[in-house]
């Protein structure tokens, strides 16, 4: 039944409480971006300050490379990068908003501390003498990406290789990410870093161990007999190897594809190639 006064059938107007206007819809805020945090959890390698940066040089801690504040190398931060750069260390002079962006407490530096202790070639070269083995060495060379090189240790402890070599400078160091993405191989394979590849490769042949430079225009790597010492030197996905590294080279080695991708990725090219020297050692 319709209620009184409202005849049947007709629809019962909105309601209106007490004769007031709706209230206009409130606009709601838009998600702008996530504030993150200026150091992370994987920033754990991060130095900053003074003090904390003089003691690690003097500690002998792997330093990756050291930012500072343009226009402030006066009093104990001439000192500390002076110390910096007679280790080798890369410095580099940026403005001060980028290091602010990095951590607020920085002095006017921070330097970036590799995550692992490097070893050195002679070590490399000692760890395949007491296994009693021929060595088996990678070179990577402009190697910037550390997913790469931390998949490249990952396999690399899985192919019994004795070490892997990078350069000082242009390549990556042993960062957070890429140990992380090694997934315990650094624990397993030694990591040199050396100032001049095309030098250690001479060195390496003066200790009859054959380098194989990998690319796409060479030798099919599965007619090579590895079975004797052996230095793989692969290049970066962009850069390659370069003229001068692939000039010192032995033999220039490939692998042969199919389809219409002709290049690897750095870590699986290298991964292919471990395999290969794997399999001519244990026939």
């Amino acid at each position: 039944m319709a209620p009184q006064g409202q005849p049947s059938g007709v629809p019962r107007p909105a309601f209106k409480p007490y004769g007031r206007p709706a209230a206009p819809p409130v606009a709601m805020p838009v998600p702008g971006p996530i504030m993150q945090p200026l150091v992370t959890e994987e920033d754990n390698n991060l130095l900053f300050g003074r003090n904390p940066i003089r003691e690690a040089l003097k500690a002998g801690r792997d330093i990756e490379k050291m930012l500072i504040a343009e226009g402030d190398l006066s009093g104990s931060a001439r000192e500390i990068v002076a110390i910096a750069r007679k280790a080798g260390i890369n410095v580099q002079t940026v403005p001060k908003k980028q290091l602010d962006s990095i951590t607020r407490n920085h002095q006017g530096m921070v330097a970036f501390a590799s995550a692992y202790q490097y070893s050195s070639v002679d070590d490399i070269l000692k760890e395949a003498k007491d296994k009693n083995e021929k060595p088996f060495i990678i070179i990577l060379d402009q190697v910037t990406d550390p997913h790469n090189l931390g998949a490249v240790i990952r396999s690399a402890a899985t192919m019994g290789v004795h070490g892997v070599i990078i350069p000082l400078h242009r390549a990556v160091g042993l960062t957070a990410v890429a140990v992380k993405t090694s997934s315990g191989g650094v624990e397993y394979v030694k990591v040199a870093r050396v100032v001049n590849i095309s030098r250690t490769i001479q060195d390496l042949k003066k200790l009859h161990i054959w380098v194989y430079a990998a690319d796409m225009e060479g030798k099919d790597f599965r007619t090579i007999d590895f079975s004797g010492g052996a230095a793989l030197v692969i290049g970066s996905e962009g850069e390659g190897i370069s003229k001068l590294v692939k000039e010192q080279c032995d033999e220039v080695i490939s692998i042969p594809t199919t389809g219409k991708i002709a290049s690897l990725n750095a870590s699986v090219a290298a991964g292919i190639l471990m395999y290969g020297v794997y399999g001519s050692r244990n026939r």
